[in-house]
């Protein structure tokens, strides 16, 4: 292929690439975006490998066919739940990328450049590897943390922001001497820089605590685009360079936009520490009061009469996979004439847009699925919240006790409804691990259990109802 018509494709392929942001941005355009950024993916390879620089076939497809192979199976078993940590995972494998690019384009110099390109092409490679160990080793660290293989409590060392500073210096250091190596004497300082940044990339991660950790994964993303934009850099590829920033900006916004709606300083959170992990977050007034637990048969006679109901889900309905039985309850309600809406946190599920997905996936219609600004006035106007699985996102703390780690932190005002039925397991903390006094307030009832397990007795239940009412119109 000419590069004429490569350079054709790759304006093709990130004109795709910024229609599939666009189309992302919204739940009904979201699957044509994704193909948008599919077909544009496909064009770039494709005019990659088919470029004039590519000679050795058989190595390309020796590569690409296992790492096909590999990343299709472990998706395809992925569930939602897992996604956090699938795309943590994605983020290191772009880091370790643009280190490796960035050692093999030092030991293997391009020829012909001036005193001042090879300046810059120097200067290219040594930020690039730098980006890349910090997005890997940080994105390891968030994987561990998503996992629960690490706590979530952040890593709060003595003089920590210290420490940063001085891994930072020693990285500055290590580039002078960089720099003035000649041929490839600068790799043993490449590779020590390399182990700072990589501990640096560790420390900033591992002193962010659970609550912000949603932060965090936004912030890798972009992270990983700016390594692809380096690594572009590196190897004169403009279309790498191109989405790499495109990546690289639509990450670092998604990062500011979720620590407003954190109330969150977007600098506190990425130099670290500011954080609550499970152990660590609690607020300093305890809860008052005692929490009323209810049944199924009430939760189902409180629906039958209400005539208005917003369903606010939270992690817990995504573990327990029952947005299906959710969506039907759904039906029935509307069926009946009763007015149903879902409110949606930002951060709901621990990923933006988590809780949307799973309920398109259960086919729930996208115009009553809510944002938490569109829906939070209509809480008082409501009979009944349904809570399933939501903890840190509807906890009033965070408006009422200036005290509490998550304090500003916009919430799902769902005590202002008539009547509030928590879904959840125990009285247990959420990620955060603040204490909700939600939970304890006159007007709510907790149904404990497994959401899936309460959801479906709720439906079975409505369903015999809605069974029972052709008969009941017969009689009469």
């Amino acid at each position: 292929m000419s590069t004429n018509l490569v350079t054709v494709a790759y304006i093709a392929a990130i004109v795709l690439f910024i229609l599939s942001l666009g189309g992302l941005s919204n739940q009904e355009t979201a699957k044509r975006g994704n193909l948008y950024g599919i077909i544009g993916m496909a064009l770039a390879i494709g005019a990659t490998a088919l470029g004039a620089g590519i000679t050795h076939y058989g190595a390309l497809v020796a590569v690409i066919v296992p790492g096909v192979v590999i990343g299709a199976f472990l998706a395809s078993r992925v569930e939602m739940t897992e996604m956090p940590e699938l795309v943590a995972v994605l983020h290191s494998f772009v880091g370790l990328a643009a280190v490796l690019v960035g050692i093999g384009n030092y030991l293997q110099p391009e020829s012909g450049l001036s005193s001042a390109e090879a300046t810059i092409h120097m200067i290219e490679i040594y930020v690039g590897v730098f980006i890349g160990a910090v997005t890997f080793t940080g994105s390891v660290i968030a994987f561990g943390k998503l996992k629960a293989i690490i706590s979530s409590k952040p890593l709060t060392l003595p003089g920590r922001h210290l420490l940063n500073i001085g891994l930072l210096i020693g990285t500055v250091v290590l580039g002078f001497v960089f720099m003035n190596a000649a041929g490839t004497a600068g790799l043993p300082a490449l590779l020590g820089m390399s182990g700072l940044a990589g501990l640096l990339g560790m420390h900033l991660v591992a002193a962010i605590g659970g609550a912000d950790m949603p932060v965090v994964i936004s912030m890798l993303n972009s992270y990983s685009g700016w390594a692809a934009a380096a690594a572009g850099f590196m190897l004169s590829n403009d279309l790498l360079i191109v989405t790499g920033a495109l990546v690289g900006s639509s990450g670092a916004i998604l990062s500011i936009i979720m620590c407003q709606a954190m109330n969150r300083s977007f600098i506190s959170v990425i130099l670290g520490g500011f954080g609550q992990g499970s152990s660590a977050g609690s607020s300093s007034t305890a809860p008052s009061g005692k929490a009323t637990a209810t049944s199924v048969a009430e939760t189902v006679e409180l629906l039958n009469d209400a005539s208005s109901v917003i369903i606010t889900p939270g992690y817990g309905m995504a573990v327990a996979q029952a947005q299906h039985a959710v969506a039907d309850i759904t039906k029935i309600l509307r069926d009946r004439g009763t007015t149903v809406r879902f409110g949606i946190h930002p951060v709901a599920g621990r990923l933006p847009g988590h809780m949307n997905v799973l309920l398109a996936e259960a086919n729930v219609p996208y115009d009553i699925v809510l944002e938490m600004d569109e829906i939070n006035a209509d809480f008082s106007h409501t009979d009944v919240v349904l809570v399933i699985g939501a903890n840190d996102t509807v906890n009033p703390s965070a408006l009422e006790d200036p005290t509490s780690p998550i304090a500003g932190m916009p919430v799902l005002e769902v005590w202002n409804a008539a009547n509030v039925i928590v879904m959840k397991r125990s009285l247990s903390v959420g990620y955060a691990g603040v204490d909700n006094p939600l939970f304890y307030k006159d007007n709510s009832l907790m149904l404990f259990g497994d959401a899936k397990a309460n959801v479906s007795a709720i439906l079975a239940e409505m369903q015999k109802t809605e069974a029972k009412l052709p008969a009941m119109a017969g009689q009469r």
